[in-house]
């Protein structure tokens, strides 16, 4: 054996219990006893404390490589390591060029190559005019496609109207794939008072529960219409749970998402000018979190990924909302941060790892991952869920320290990451032999 991890806790089938966990050429090979003998060239013990969890999985990360300095692929898969994420899937947005075509495809994997610390996968953008690009692109490897339904922020990746929207979908239909919606409507948005000065509501109005119902309502009619598989991203409001579960009892292949900001974080704390906080679409009420930790007990969401999106600091140093670049830089600290507010709420980490782990991979087409078992690859987390820390922005891994969690004290610690057996964090002052 390359590796056994021996544990007094493993998540197996749903159930934590005592075990050993054998890995040879990246894939477990062999789960027994606690103490069965066995011969590695490495043998862990993992304290007591810790429980042996598959590795994160994150399908929504903005990693804006190559052509910014918003993120990278070195500082962000570091960062995904420290936080137990052992794959994460990049969004098509925000590098340059965004990956819309092949040879963009190619770009970004020029940047990853020999910068990575853990897996790395890729989403294929649709926007206007390139629906012909999407064959080549799921023939080149992308997991499948992202649009937008609203502006996205991005001139280079423009939204698409309904008819683009259904003539996308029917073409996903037929490769066999997923779309990724960022589902806001754009005529909802334009009609709504724009976002100015230090106070969150005038955000909050910008973006109205309204215009997620109106586009959840176009992606359910066409997935509906053309039989395609789509997933409504970074769900915040929960108005549009009702039709969610509707369509999924009618049978239309639709799953949804949401994030751990707005699972943690509610629009009454967001402070004057706090616009750490500002994402589109928002964080809002508590009455509304609540609903969407029901959802997700429910099974109406199906996943919660960090929707990781950092920007240059200069573009977060303004307090008005009117001017600040939406997204949350959240990547290392996702995992935790929903369990801190998932255990809480009397969630175990079975629920917890089904959100984090084995459904994203599911939504990614990744079959070899997401669980512990015989046959699957050796990507693995070594977690303590009763650690509590305080979440300093400075010390994580991101590129820019700006982050609404910074100071917040969260439930959970990463000891170690493994990513297809091999060891890719370590928490250091650990004691010895409890990580390679």
């Amino acid at each position: 054996m390359d590796l056994v991890l021996r544990a007094r806790r493993v998540l197996l089938d749903g159930e934590v219990r005592a075990a050993s966990v054998a890995v040879a050429e990246g894939v477990v090979v062999e789960i027994g006893p606690l103490d069965s003998p066995r011969l590695a060239h490495v043998e862990v013990e993992l304290p007591d404390e810790v429980v042996l969890l598959p590795g994160f999985v994150d399908t929504h990360v903005h990693v804006d490589d190559p052509g910014t300095d918003w993120e990278g692929f070195a500082t962000a898969t570091a960062a995904a390591a420290a936080g137990g994420i052992t794959t994460l899937v990049d969004m098509p947005l925000d590098s340059v060029p965004v990956t819309t075509t092949v040879a963009a495809l190619e770009a970004k994997r020029r940047s990853a190559q020999g910068n990575c610390h853990v897996d790395v996968a890729f989403w294929g953008g649709v926007v206007p005019g390139n629906v012909g690009a999407l064959a080549p692109l799921a023939d080149a490897g992308v997991r499948g496609f992202k649009c937008f339904l609203t502006d996205s922020g991005n001139p280079d990746f423009p939204r698409l109207r309904p008819g683009e929207f259904r003539a996308a979908m029917a073409e996903v239909a037929d490769l066999g794939s997923v779309l990724l919606v960022h589902a806001e409507s754009h005529r909802v948005i334009e009609a709504s008072p724009p976002p100015r000065g230090t106070d969150y509501a005038s955000f909050l109005r910008s973006r109205p529960d309204a215009a997620e119902e109106d586009a959840v309502a176009l992606v359910i009619d066409a997935a509906r219409d053309t039989g395609a598989r789509v997933h409504v991203v970074h769900v915040s409001s929960a108005n549009v749970l009702p039709a969610l579960a509707a369509a999924k009892r009618a049978g239309v292949s639709i799953t949804a998402e949401t994030c751990p900001h707005y699972l943690a974080f509610t629009a009454e704390e967001v402070p004057d000018g706090g616009v750490e906080y500002a994402a589109c679409p928002p964080i809002r009420t508590a009455a509304n979190r609540d609903l969407l930790w029901a959802g997700l007990r429910d099974g109406t969401l199906d996943l919660v990924v960090s929707d990781h999106s950092p920007c240059a600091p200069d573009l977060k140093g303004d307090v008005d909302f009117g001017a600040v670049f939406g997204g949350i830089s959240s990547l290392q600290v996702s995992p935790r941060a929903t369990w801190t507010e998932a255990s809480a709420r009397g969630v175990g980490l079975a629920e917890l790892s089904r959100w984090t782990s084995e459904r994203p991979a599911a939504l990614a087409g990744f079959t070899d991952r997401g669980r512990i078992a015989v046959g699957m690859r050796a990507d693995l987390c070594a977690f303590d869920p009763d650690a509590e820390e305080t979440v300093h922005a400075a010390a994580l891994h991101h590129r820019h320290p700006v982050s609404p969690y910074d100071g917040v004290v969260l439930r959970g610690a990463v000891h170690g990451t493994w990513v297809a057996g091999a060891a890719v964090y370590a928490r250091m002052g650990q004691p010895a032999g409890s990580v390679p």
